[in-house]
This record gives C-alpha cells, sequence and structure tokens, in this order.
C-alpha cells in the first residue's frame, strides 16, 4: 500500500513540474525610439558586460495586463574608465 501511494505522489510531482516547464518565454523585441511601453513591473534586466562600448542587455518586464515581454536594447558596457 505505501509503495502505491509512493508511486501516485512521484507521478503527481513529476507531472507538476513537466506542467511548469512548458511555459513559452516571449521573443525578444528590439527597442526603437518612440516605442510605447507599457512597463508595471520589471522583472528582470541582464547585466551589461566589461567592454568599453554598446553592449547589449535585455530586460523582461510585465505589462499592465499581467503579460511577459522581453525588451532589447543597447546600453554603455562597464569596461571604461577616465
Amino acid at each position: 500500500m505505501k509503495k502505491i501511494l509512493f508511486l501516485a505522489l512521484s507521478l503527481t510531482a513529476s507531472l507538476s513540474a513537466f506542467a511548469q516547464e512548458s511555459a513559452v518565454t516571449p521573443d525578444a523585441v528590439p527597442y526603437a525610439y518612440g516605442m510605447h511601453l507599457d512597463i508595471a513591473k520589471v522583472v528582470n534586466i541582464t547585466p551589461a558586460t566589461d567592454v568599453c562600448g554598446p553592449t547589449p542587455v535585455q530586460m523582461t518586464y510585465r505589462d499592465s495586463q499581467g503579460e511577459t515581454h522581453i525588451l532589447a536594447y543597447s546600453v554603455i558596457g562597464n569596461g571604461c574608465t577616465n
């Protein structure tokens, strides 16, 4: 009886883990000047690399409808010194 219960719990846990992994991640949209951005909450911003010059970064955010978006844009890297 314990083996059947353990098997059922293991199967349920593995199915729920599989269901969570199947979330589709949106493609990154390149930023264009004048774009209307509906940013309600910033989820993540990738760090800039250690170069002296423009480097690409991505910002993951949620809009006012709760949908997740990824915005790609460039920033000056962290490698510049005076």
